[in-house]
């Protein structure tokens, strides 16, 4: 039998050097849908590849998301995979056609990476959002001024058009956010973010007060890791965890690298990730007392 990939490997998938289309949510939700319907006949990737006449790379591809679903594909899938009844054929046809429909983030595709593009899919279908950031705050929750701030002090080439559509993307994110019910976000601050932010200081104060209106949204929460904590437990770094209702896709983590982004669903390895998370919140200020703290920076902007 061939050798198996570990977990670890198996639940890293790096998003910066993808070929061909990104993962989205909905085409990673199908592919699982596969993998599990391939592991339930005790099948490897390498069988099922030798069985159809392609490589088991492709078979993993089509499992990751990576891989548009082609009909033809699916229907020596389905044979091998006992999937026997018409109805049931066609449920999971219409949900590869649904998986291959573009998103709508790809009007955007001029100015986001196939990391972004399938972090924002995430965004769109996760039932909770826990984010950490390190240096700057969460997108979601940006103005944007701020936004157009950091991005010139990130990526002084960029040009007005550029920075404009990066803007018009970001504000799209937040708009599904608010429009979503019952989705949640919950973002633990780092309160440099709110000393030494970007743009002037009306700049940051306008972010302040936008942060503070936000806190008022029964689905957003604030934690604040203080400058002056000791003893932090910070053993993550900028992390963004996604949480899907139903169990439609196991938990996702995603991890910001310098070159590119590696998102993580192994069950152990995500759960490293959230009591990670989790301890660093426990050390942080609760929502309250953060918004206090807001309050208290803000005023020193006046």
């Amino acid at each position: 039998m061939p050798a198996q990939p570990s977990r670890s490997q198996r639940g890293a998938r790096n998003v910066h050097d993808l070929s061909g289309r990104p993962p989205t949510a909905q085409r990673m939700i199908f592919g699982e849908t596969l993998r599990q319907r391939r592991e339930a006949q005790g099948l490897t990737a390498e069988d099922v590849g030798r069985r159809i006449g392609q490589s088991a790379s492709k078979v993993s591809r089509m499992e990751n998301g990576r891989h548009d679903f082609k009909e033809s594909d699916l229907q020596r899938l389905f044979g091998i995979y006992g999937v026997n009844d018409p109805a049931e054929r066609e449920r999971l046809l219409e949900l590869a056609r649904k998986a291959n429909e573009r998103g709508w983030w790809d009007a955007w595709s001029d100015v986001s990476t196939k990391t972004l593009q399938t972090l924002v899919s995430l965004e769109d279908m996760a039932q909770r959002i826990r984010s950490y950031e390190i240096g700057q705050l969460p997108g979601l929750v940006q103005t944007p001024d701020y936004t157009r701030a950091l991005i010139r002090a990130n990526t002084p080439e960029k040009d007005q058009q550029g920075i404009d559509r990066i803007v018009e993307l970001r504000a799209m994110r937040q708009q599904r956010l608010r429009e979503s019910p019952g989705k949640k976000l919950l973002c633990v601050l780092d309160e440099v973010t709110l000393v030494r932010g970007y743009g002037s200081r009306q700049t940051m104060r306008r972010q302040l007060e936008h942060l503070i209106a936000l806190a008022d949204h029964p689905d957003i929460g604030f934690s604040l890791v203080e400058l002056t904590r000791l003893n932090l437990p910070v053993q993550i770094g900028t992390t963004t965890i996604f949480d899907f209702e139903d169990g439609r896709l196991p938990d996702i983590v995603y991890i910001e690298r310098p070159n590119g982004g590696l998102y993580l669903h192994d069950e152990s390895e995500v759960d490293e990730h959230v009591k990670g998370f989790d301890r660093l919140l426990f050390a942080s200020l609760g929502h309250h007392a953060t918004v206090r703290r807001m309050h208290d920076h803000l005023k020193k902007l006046r």
